[in-house]
């Protein structure tokens, strides 16, 4: 790719939120810093649980742990240079580098879209197919479906990359984003954006909306089985298994969603407001799930009580070794 369509720009500077009074900047880093680390405990714990209790080994465990990996990635690859702009005043980053992380923000959103089709497809067969359950839905379906999901979802952001790299960036260089995405990137090129933006809307509705398709066919599904249990206290069980994740979907779908919409048709919203919705909806999910699934999944939780019982016992037998 030639370096003359960009030779004007060697870097961008990320704006992080706009308006933001330099005495809050200190306050902004640690708040940001605090989530960065919560998100990796939190997800770091799943990991730890599901490598050391075989009773997670289940399907439905399987998606999670991919789940956690894809937070931990994507925190790991976007907190850590806005938290460095806030705290270090080091907000610049290299042309190269800001496409790199480009690419790995769609690709892992990416992946995440596809992770909860196949928990929303988890949650439909174990719902509304039980006795089909154990022979469609094996560990090693699961393997497939979640390497497939892995490996296709790279396909759409290195064409989004490929397309975008090589445009004349002429003008600012300040990109009015926490990180680098095709919308805020793109919108700095001194060309026509619609050839570009156009097919990269297409494909980012495709990869959320397909999903999310079926995750509502799914959903609808389960509750018009749960309303067939006679039984209240199971109607209560399953709709509570379900509606958690419902949650996490709804914060994830919905104002990414809206995002994509406002910015191709014309619907006009403060930077600000846009800098945040898109922040909470990358930063809020990826720290809650592990929190919302040790609690509310029954084997998940018992492990991480038993792991946490034994990592007492184990601290009163040093206290006892050392006071004898």
């Amino acid at each position: 790719m030639s370096e003359g369509n960009h030779s004007t720009v060697t870097e961008f500077i990320l704006a992080g939120f706009p308006g933001l009074h330099p005495e809050y900047y200190g306050l902004t880093s640690a708040a940001l810093f605090i989530v960065y680390l919560l998100t990796f405990i939190a997800n770091s714990t799943v990991l730890y649980l599901f490598a050391n209790n075989h009773c997670l080994r289940k399907p439905m465990y399987y998606i999670i742990l991919h789940l956690s990996v894809c937070d931990i990635l994507f925190s790991t690859l976007t907190l850590p240079k806005i938290i460095s702009k806030y705290w270090f005043q080091a907000g610049t980053i290299s042309f190269t580098a800001c496409f790199v992380q480009m690419y790995f923000v769609h690709y892992l959103g990416t992946v995440n879209s596809y992770i909860l089709f196949l928990m929303a497809l988890d949650r439909y067969l174990a719902v509304c197919h039980p006795l089909r359950y154990p022979s469609i839905l094996k560990n090693s379906t699961i393997h497939m479906l979640s390497v497939t999901a892995w490996i296709t979802a790279k396909a759409g952001p290195l064409m989004m990359v490929i397309r975008a790299y090589p445009l004349p960036y002429c003008a600012s260089n300040i990109i009015n984003h926490c990180y680098c995405d095709h919308i805020a990137i793109t919108m700095l090129a001194c060309t026509d954006r619609a050839p570009y933006s156009i097919p990269a809307f297409a494909l980012a509705m495709i990869t959320l909306l397909g999903p999310l398709a079926f995750i509502m066919f799914s959903y609808i599904s389960i509750i018009i089985a749960v309303s067939k249990i006679a039984n209240s206290q199971g109607r209560l069980k399953t709709l509570s298994t379900c509606s958690t994740q419902l949650i996490i979907i709804s914060l994830y779908y919905l104002p990414r969603c809206f995002v994509y919409l406002a910015s191709n048709v014309n619907i006009t919203f403060s930077a600000s407001a846009r800098i945040v919705i898109i922040m909470l909806y990358s930063l809020v999910p990826p720290m809650i799930n592990p929190l919302i699934y040790c609690l509310r999944a029954k084997d998940m939780r018992e492990s991480l009580l038993k792991q946490f019982h034994r990592g007492t016992i184990s601290q009163k037998e040093q206290v006892s070794v050392i006071s004898n």
